[in-house]
């Protein structure tokens, strides 16, 4: 993981939606063959491909810090599978234009309780967290990005010198900077505990030397630029992909396949950004001590 391209890859392999329908005697299995691996008690026959499948199940499945089964919607793998989840229904209707109050209030409070409930599951897990954080970071997330969203709605309503073309185009664009900040918000807020009380340092061989509050600025920082980058290629390649394809005489003819062909652009617009985003940094940092 020392790559950008390295990252990239490793973490295609962790939200593997194949991961999703592993067994639990499977990961058992999994576990295990790593455990032997680790202390030199490998079966004969054991290929690296098996070790590496093993290693895949394991990333994508047991929390690092905590080593408990991630309940599956809320695993990095679960984010992209649109069966198991209902984020690309949350992307398409944040995406809807012309949309009342009540939608926008709507789909920014259903996309930032699954944004809370992930944060939460994938958390650094080094130092207990009181339940009382989740909560102020989910309601501080569903304010302000209720708050920006609707904020900014009014505010384009209002602007006489936009043409209603233009006003329709840049109320797409509204989305992102309301699910960013809300985003930034979650992560502070759930994490904050970490600021005070710094999070666990480890040696080269994975041994814990000491807690760190640096450290733990590093990695809020670090995490907060991932879920402004998170979005953005969702929430901003969609509304300029469709505004382009909506001009076409195919979906002019057609405008029920409008919402469709806006789906199959969010889901495409998936595979791109969560692996983007979540390979920006090291799973593991290094500090100066």
């Amino acid at each position: 993981q020392t790559s950008f391209y390295g990252r990239f890859r490793h973490f295609l392999d962790i939200i593997d939606p194949r991961t999703l329908f592993v067994t639990e005697s499977r990961l058992k299995e999994a576990v295990q063959l790593l455990e032997d691996y680790k202390h030199g008690t490998l079966p004969p026959g054991v290929t690296n491909k098996e070790l590496w499948g093993a290693q895949k199940i394991k990333q994508a499945i047991i929390h690092p810090d905590t080593n408990e089964t991630i309940f599956m919607p809320f695993r990095m793998s679960g984010t992209v599978e649109p069966l198991r989840t209902s984020l690309l229904l949350q992307v398409v209707g944040l995406l809807l234009p012309n949309q009342t109050l009540a939608s926008t209030v709507f789909w920014q409070w259903l996309n930032q309780s699954h944004n809370a409930c992930v944060n939460y599951a994938n958390r650094n897990a080094t130092k207990p967290s009181p339940t009382s954080k989740f909560i102020q970071g989910y309601l501080g997330a569903v304010i302000s990005a209720v708050s920006i969203a609707v904020g900014l709605n009014v505010l384009i309503q209002r602007a006489n010198k936009f043409t209603p073309a233009t006003r329709l185009l840049i109320q797409r664009f509204v989305p992102f900077p309301a699910v960013a900040s809300a985003n930034i918000c979650n992560v502070v807020l759930m994490r904050h505990a970490e600021l005070e009380e710094g999070i666990d340092v480890l040696d080269n061989d994975g041994n814990i030397v000491g807690s760190s509050r640096i450290a733990a600025k590093h990695a809020l920082l670090e995490t907060a630029l991932t879920r402004v980058v998170l979005p953005m290629p969702i929430l901003v390649l969609p509304p300029i992909i469709m505004s382009i394809l909506e001009k076409t005489s195919l979906l002019r003819s057609r405008p029920r396949m409008i919402l469709p062909v806006q789906s199959l652009v969010c889901l495409a617009a998936f595979g791109l950004a969560l692996p983007l985003a979540i390979s920006l940094f090291p799973q593991m940092s290094e500090v100066s001590t």
